[in-house]
């Protein structure tokens, strides 16, 4: 996937930004450059290679450090909602804001 000056210009429009010509080249160059990167890694073959928990299993055996999941807090749902404008089953109500 390559972009064009126009795609570039596109999504500087979108993002409210003001380039100037070779600012515009320039942000052409490196975009496509990491689409070509991503590219070139989306071809190698995967297959059968199962992802790894943290890059440094790649070069020596470790145990991750996790916590117990529990509940660390108690529930204070209703305390908490005591001073909401609306509720309705447990659920903060709010106005609706998209159409």
């Amino acid at each position: 996937m390559s972009l064009t000056a126009a795609d570039i210009a596109r999504i500087a429009n979108l993002a409210r930004l003001e380039l100037q010509p070779d600012e515009s080249a320039r942000m052409r160059t490196k975009i496509n450059g990491f689409f070509e990167l991503v590219e070139t890694m989306r071809a190698v073959d995967t297959t059968g290679i199962e992802p790894l928990a943290h890059p440094v299993a790649a070069i020596r055996d470790i145990s991750l450090r996790l916590r117990e999941d529990r509940a660390s807090e108690p529930n204070n749902r209703e305390a908490n909602q005591r001073n909401a404008p609306a509720v309705e089953n447990g659920l903060f109500l709010v106005p609706k804001v998209i159409e």
